[in-house]
């Protein structure tokens, strides 16, 4: 039995890919011009033609079409089968006999696998190394992918101290008591909706929000709140600790979006030029 899927039986990791699957019966061309514009935004690159992008963790496979779209020769690689099979299933859509684009299953923490796929223009890996169960041992990893004057674009969770211990708990409880799962959506969709919702039903403009969620990176309000509410193993860390190691292994800051409360901050950072790179 696979070792991803053992683990999801056993109630101590969220079926990732089950989501995104679901996820993709309604991606669309809307979304996934979002998705290139966010990484045209973000990576302050009009197109990706001539350089080569590793997706972490692709998911749903949509950033690593976005990035294939935008020019990019394109590797993709996740540990839940279920995703592999989903970004698998969106090149057979788009570029079924295009061999720039490869997928394949493996783990960010395998250093066997990592040491093989050597180093590339630009490493992405977008809300991922926190679901590891080692965060800072996948971020290391993913460092010494990129090559010197490569970029690094990260998505990690904001830690909140005691209340993502709560979310912790929860989360793990969501994994392990299938039946309290709606009543933990619920919980979830007011934590993280309720307010918005609230004035927008005042403002006579009910769920205007969550309607135009699409222009957040192409991506689905509701598959976007299930993984936030299932998403398990789950380490976050603060926008100081993600900088201040990155800067530690020889990157320099390019771009930073924070968020308060719940959601990911984002990085892009640049290695500098003549650094080692080694997978031990």
């Amino acid at each position: 039995m696979n070792g991803a899927h053992e683990v999801v039986i056993q109630g101590e990791r969220f079926a990732f890919g089950e989501n995104w699957s679901r996820f993709l019966r309604h991606l669309n061309e809307d979304r996934i011009k979002e998705a290139e514009a966010s990484l045209k935004e973000m990576l302050e690159l009009d197109d990706l033609t001539d350089k080569t992008f590793l997706d972490i963790g692709s998911g749903s496979g949509l950033f690593s079409l976005a990035a294939h779209r935008m020019g990019a020769k394109v590797h993709s690689f996740d540990y839940d089968p279920r995703s592999v099979a989903c970004t698998l299933e969106l090149k057979q859509r788009f570029f079924p006999d295009d061999q720039s684009w490869t997928i394949e299953q493996g783990s960010v923490l395998d250093t066997v696998y990592l040491s093989r796929l050597g180093t590339w223009d630009i490493v992405y890996s977008w809300g991922v190394l926190h679901h590891t169960g080692n965060l800072w041992q996948a971020v290391e990893n993913a460092i010494q992918l990129v090559r010197p004057g490569g970029l690094l674009f990260l998505a990690i969770y904001n830690d909140e101290g005691r209340k993502s211990s709560r979310w912790a708990r929860l989360k793990k409880l969501y994994n392990r008591k299938p039946w309290v799962r709606p009543f933990l959506l619920a919980y979830g969709f007011v934590h993280v909706w309720g307010r918005t919702c609230l004035i927008e039903l005042l403002s006579l403009k009910p769920m205007a929000s969550w309607r135009t969620y699409i222009t957040s990176r192409g991506m689905s309000p509701w598959h976007d709140l299930v993984d936030w509410m299932g998403g398990f193993p789950y380490e976050p860390a603060t926008p100081d600790a993600v900088f201040d190691f990155c800067r530690k292994h020889g990157f320099t800051l390019q771009r930073l979006i924070t968020r308060q409360g719940t959601g990911n901050n984002e990085f892009v950072f640049q290695k500098k030029h003549g650094d080692q790179v080694t997978i031990d």
